[in-house]
């Protein structure tokens, strides 16, 4: 009897050590906690363990070992790369998933707005230009950005600075709209800083918590993924950007200014994590109409699809000069 518990004690703590570990994105955690579920029930073995810790905190345990995926909603950076070769995480595979817009969305009891990227940003940016000089950010409500929005106290809730969301917004946002102002000086193209008062929330790593926010805060906004939005269509809707309604079609054709890609990242020297992957992209999951969309990610095209489900039976792994580029093949 003892040999038989101890045979079984064996067993249990074999199956645990290979129970696969992913953390990362807020925008992912949803498409991968789906593709775990299913992982689980064609493997017959544990569910793997999904955690939501922004895309930072995900690329930093994934480089330590202590995950076997990273979940990301940009992809990875040069530092971050060499942080993962320098810890002997060195077999990476790279996989773009799909693609997600960035929203700012409201609760469903307001008018449909209409927003440009440059009132966006007069509205999260830290420093702003004024008589030719930048000045400590002074709106406070929309109508002092433009008498054509609405009259609501700026209040955004947003992702924290370890999320990959936020690096996007900064990116897409901040940085690119600071190129039309001279008073940026070297940072025109380059400015990132968000405002820190009230006006910007950070919200954690926990999206359906800000479109919580939303359902209780009828003057408040919310900047987050797309399938979110997708998944609470009662009770929010989003701003059009510059006329663009974010929606899939101009996502994935890139017409919606806030638009990205997604991924997920392998440490292939655990041989599971590419069954994972292969599942993850297969076309009853990743192909237009598949379960994936379904629940809010905006698919690739069939096209790109067959190229990435060639690129991981190839076992293409990330270099140095793929990650400089922003690229997994």
């Amino acid at each position: 009897m003892k040999k038989i518990l101890a045979l079984s004690v064996t067993a249990f703590a074999l199956t645990q050590a290979a129970e696969l570990k992913i953390a990362g994105s807020s925008t992912v955690y949803p498409f991968t906690s789906f593709v775990a579920e299913e992982y689980a029930a064609v493997k017959k073995t544990a569910t793997p363990i999904v955690e939501s810790v922004g895309t930072g905190g995900g690329f930093k345990v994934f480089c330590e070992g202590k995950t076997d995926i990273s979940n990301a909603s940009r992809a990875i950076k040069p530092s971050e790369f060499k942080a993962c070769q320098d810890s002997g995480v060195k077999d990476i595979i790279g996989v773009m998933i799909g693609y997600d817009g960035i929203v700012l969305a409201q609760n469903k009891a307001n008018a449909p707005l209409n927003i440009t990227l440059e009132q966006l940003f007069l509205a999260l940016a830290k420093e702003i230009p004024q008589n030719g000089k930048l000045v400590p950010n002074p709106y406070t409500n929309w109508q002092q950005i433009d008498k054509k929005l609405p009259n609501r106290k700026i209040a955004i809730y947003g992702p924290p600075s370890s999320s990959g969301t936020r690096d996007t917004i900064e990116e897409l946002v901040l940085s690119k709209v600071s190129k039309k102002f001279k008073e940026y000086g070297d940072q025109a193209g380059k400015y990132k800083s968000m405002r820190q008062d009230s006006a910007y929330i950070p919200s954690g790593e926990n999206d359906n918590l800000i479109v919580s926010k939303l359902g209780a805060d009828k003057n408040a906004f919310g900047l987050f993924g797309y399938g979110f939005l997708a998944s609470n269509k009662d009770k929010i809707n989003a701003a059009k950007i510059d006329t663009i309604e974010a929606n899939e079609k101009n996502i994935a054709e890139g017409k919606y200014e806030l638009a990205r890609s997604l991924y997920i990242y392998l440490n292939a020297k655990n041989p599971e994590t590419l069954e994972f992957a292969k599942l993850y992209m297969s076309d009853d999951l990743a192909k237009s109409g598949g379960e994936l969309e379904k629940i809010g990610l905006v698919p690739l095209s069939d096209a790109n699809l067959k190229a990435s489900q060639k690129h991981l039976e190839q076992k293409t792994k990330l270099d140095e000069s793929l990650v400089k580029a922003g690229r997994v093949f």
